[in-house]
């Protein structure tokens, strides 16, 4: 009774502050498309002794998610004056983003902020990297804390794990058999996300059963394919969480081509714009999110930072982004989001 009244009591939070009032018009309540309005602006690139190269390497360039994140990098381009070259394998493909990150090396980069899709492994290759004078930091997923300076995470890890297992334990009733949908299971943020989820489930939620954990490893043609499986593999499920915006939406396609929207009830990471119809039409019940946008524009500005001598601190504002945490060195960029059917026309990312 106590664990159902503290999530009653927190969805209420995420609600009355993402929704707007009986009989009012709901107005757009986050978009970067706005002009600076607080008082800490942007560095003033002018005070640089040099137009510094970035080189922000995503897990995949096909990657919605990563699409979206490329935006909010660009922006920071624009408004800090320096070079960002946002370049990654089409697909989550750590050889990919070896060959990348060498490439990167040979055009003398400043600095290179990588979304790891195999930590030990770009371990060589980032340590080559920082022996020729290259700073090194993760954004997204983490890489190796030997080879990088710090890394920029989104969300706290147990905080979002938790809160992924919670929303699906409240969609199914707290009962029925589900899965889960992860990305590579070599992604440091992605196992992370899952060691917490069924740290929850094991926790708090005894009538549900995990029958399975299947790894997509980002690949949208992959994902379906296994979305589909499982579908057909358990008859008996009744509800899947999306650990990757893929798997995420891998699984809501797979649900309404089987014509069980609603008998199987999906929550995950995806961003409001991808989602919206999803959840419209009750393919899904909840998606939950930060901002893509607001992560590449944070991982370039603090890239900036620290080639200007500046690491990043606890309690710092960062213009368009907001006040960021650290948490030794790792920056947590925010709290995560909730997107539902009644709140999700008020996003616009």
């Amino acid at each position: 009774m106590i664990r159902k009244l503290m999530l009653f009591m927190t969805m209420m939070i995420i609600v009355s502050a993402c929704s707007s009032g009986s009989g009012t018009p709901y107005r757009i309540v986050y978009s970067m498309d706005t002009q600076q309005t607080t008082s800490e602006a942007v560095p003033d690139s002018s005070l640089q002794d040099q137009r510094y190269s970035v080189a922000i390497i995503p897990k995949g360039t096909e990657i919605d998610y990563f699409t979206v994140a490329a935006e909010g990098a660009q922006e920071a381009a624009n408004d800090l004056d320096i070079d960002v070259m946002f370049e990654g394998p089409k697909t989550a493909d750590v050889s990919g983003q070896i060959e990348v990150i060498d490439s990167m090396i040979q055009r003398h980069v400043d600095l290179i902020a990588v979304s790891a899709n195999d930590p030990e492994a770009l371990i060589p290759v980032l340590e080559k990297a920082r022996q020729a004078g290259i700073k090194v930091i993760s954004w997204d997923a983490d890489a190796d804390p030997q080879v990088r300076d710090f890394y920029v995470n989104m969300v706290d890890p147990e905080t979002l794990g938790r809160h992924l297992m919670d929303t699906l334990a409240n969609a199914m009733g707290e009962k029925g058999n589900f899965a889960i949908l992860t990305g590579a299971i070599s992604a440091s943020n992605l196992s992370d996300w899952l060691k917490w989820i069924q740290v929850q489930h094991k926790a708090y939620y005894p009538e549900m059963n995990l029958v399975k954990v299947v790894a997509t490893d980002d690949n949208l043609t992959k994902a379906g394919e296994v979305a589909k499986q499982l579908l057909a593999e358990h008859p008996e499920l009744n509800g899947i969480i999306g650990n990757s915006s893929v798997g995420f939406l891998s699984a809501a396609n797979a649900v309404k081509d089987a014509g069980k929207a609603g008998a199987v009830k999906v929550v995950g990471l995806s961003n409001p714009n991808f989602t919206r119809s999803y959840l419209n039409e009750g393919t899904v019940q909840m998606a939950t999110l930060w901002s893509p946008k607001k992560l590449g524009y944070l991982t370039v500005v603090l890239a900036n930072n620290l080639l200007n001598g500046v690491r990043p601190a606890d309690g710092q504002d960062i213009p368009k982004v907001g006040k960021i945490r650290v948490v030794g060195d790792m920056v947590i960029m925010g709290e995560p989001l909730d997107f539902s059917k009644e709140n999700v026309n008020q996003y616009d990312f």
